[in-house]
């Protein structure tokens, strides 16, 4: 989905008879116009108008990037890219 994020929230709670401590998770479809946020991010959202069947809410903002997007943009600037003038030198030694 072009523009969408799903926001996972979750929350502890104990359960009512066995005091077991459980996570419960809601998941939020979040409008995000700039395609913005990457997996692993924390983000802030606030609530809208419906956009959409199921979207009700936007980013508002990007509170900390994920260290799976941080991995990626490090990885994507340490890979340099190739020169078809590299490539004919290699070739004829």
């Amino acid at each position: 989905m072009d523009k969408t994020i799903v926001v996972q929230i979750a929350r502890r709670i104990s359960h009512p008879l066995y005091k077991k401590i459980i996570t419960r998770y809601k998941n939020f479809h979040t409008h995000d116009e700039k395609n913005e946020a990457q997996v692993g991010d924390l983000v802030r959202i606030s609530e809208t108008r419906p956009l959409s069947k199921t979207k009700r809410w936007r980013l508002a903002k990007i509170v900390q990037q994920g260290e799976l997007a941080l991995a990626n943009a490090a990885a994507a600037a340490a890979k340099p890219e190739a020169s078809p003038e590299d490539a004919k030198e290699s070739a004829e030694a």
